[in-house]
């Protein structure tokens, strides 16, 4: 019996921050489509490249833990980079507890 069900991405206009977890240096961008298993951001084209880096997004009411697996140059001289969801691993929420915490 063949498959029907497929896990498509989905339009999803947001605002988003992704944070390089070796470098904790943050970029800024705009969520283009998302699903459970992963997303596309569109940066601004001087955002340096984030291939094979190890992320956290937070967009809106949604944080993922990602792999960059792809960046598209687009015609309007901005980059799509897409992403790989990933389990959080437990001393990736220890980070986002210390870090988010409320003051």
């Amino acid at each position: 019996m063949e498959e029907r069900r497929k896990i498509n991405r989905i339009e999803f206009k947001a605002n988003s921050v992704i944070v390089d977890r070796d470098s904790l240096e943050k970029f800024y961008g705009q969520v283009k489509n998302i699903s459970p298993l992963g997303m596309a951001i569109t940066v601004k084209s001087d955002t340096p490249s984030l291939m094979g880096k190890d992320v956290i997004i937070v967009a809106e009411t949604l944080i993922m833990y990602a792999d960059v697996v792809r960046e598209d140059n687009e015609a309007d001289g901005t980059r799509t980079i897409a992403f790989n969801a990933k389990r959080f691993t437990e001393d990736v929420l220890q980070y986002l507890f210390e870090h988010i915490a409320i003051d």
